[in-house]
């Protein structure tokens, strides 16, 4: 299918004028797209550049960006790139130099809960072939998760759940992040700026959460004594207490107060509710669940 999809596309910009339009071509795939079942087919111009993006199928790998342009004064397929995800292509600022860019998104299918995987490529024109100069792998080498993003004019903005001790998939109310990425004029690649988090409280109270835990397995009293201030329920603390993989209950969503968080000991599951008095969460209760 690519190589008729190749063959037509270069043969259009061979020809040069209204045949080498976005709109022509885009209405050509769009046609081959109905024909052949394809998901999506777009075509982006990006400089001198005419760039695809084409959603073939769900299987991993089949999903394809390819880049057309001249080659030795004809029209011509110049590079692919094939990645796992649904391809968006977006115009990105030239390079010092000159050189075009664009940038090409990686979306996985979107969960129950609203995120999906994400890859975000910088792609540069370097001679006849064409370069990955940034990726977002090199950040989040162990993938990234978001509830949205946006590319447009010279930024990027992507909404997405940082992995911190506490953090559980699946689960409302956990702190997301905002990372910030924009152009940068001297390099022609892109510098993180400082984003916004929500629901950074999670993240507080979790790290809060940790520490506990931590003390207790070290037999930590001094530790323990900052995180408890009542000593009865310190005494009541098994050093054998360990968190329990399930969502954390608050008393509200954006500005908690009070949160109560599942543990386990000795197979016997245990509530632990923390408050918070200004920035500090503390332990305020804490018990077995009776069946």
């Amino acid at each position: 299918m690519y190589a008729l999809l190749d063959e037509e596309i270069v043969e259009s910009l061979g020809t040069g004028g209204f045949y080498a339009s976005t709109g022509f071509l885009q209405d050509r795939l769009d046609a081959f797209g109905e024909a052949w079942g394809a998901a999506a087919v777009d075509v982006v111009r990006v400089g001198r550049l005419m760039v695809g993006a084409f959603q073939m199928s769900d299987v991993p790998g089949v999903n394809s960006v390819r880049v057309y342009g001249r080659l030795g004064g004809e029209a011509a397929l110049l590079a692919t790139l094939s990645r796992d995800g649904r391809p968006v292509v977006y115009p990105w600022a030239s390079a010092p130099g000159g050189a075009a860019q664009f940038v090409a998104a990686w979306e996985g299918p979107t969960t129950g809960r609203g995120i999906r995987a994400l890859r975000l490529d910088v792609v540069r024109q370097h001679g006849d072939d064409l370069r990955v100069v940034w990726s977002s792998t090199d950040l989040f080498p162990e993938g990234l998760m978001v509830r949205g993003y946006s590319v447009r004019g010279g930024e990027i903005r992507v909404r997405y759940e940082p992995d911190y001790p506490g953090h559980t998939p699946g689960c409302e109310g956990q702190t997301e992040a905002e990372a910030v990425f924009r152009a940068a004029p001297e390099s022609g690649t892109l510098v993180r700026r400082p984003g916004r988090e929500v629901n950074a409280w999670h993240r507080e109270l979790r790290a809060t959460v940790a520490q506990l835990f931590d003390a207790l397995a070290a037999g930590d009293e001094a530790s323990l004594a900052k995180l408890v201030a009542d000593a009865q329920i310190r005494r009541r603390l098994p050093s054998t207490l360990r968190p329990d993989a399930a969502c954390d209950a608050a008393d509200n969503a954006t500005n908690p107060q009070s949160v109560s968080v599942a543990a386990t000991a000795e197979h016997t599951p245990w509530a632990l509710t923390f408050q918070r008095g200004g920035t500090r969460w503390r332990l305020v209760a804490a018990g077995p669940v009776l069946p």
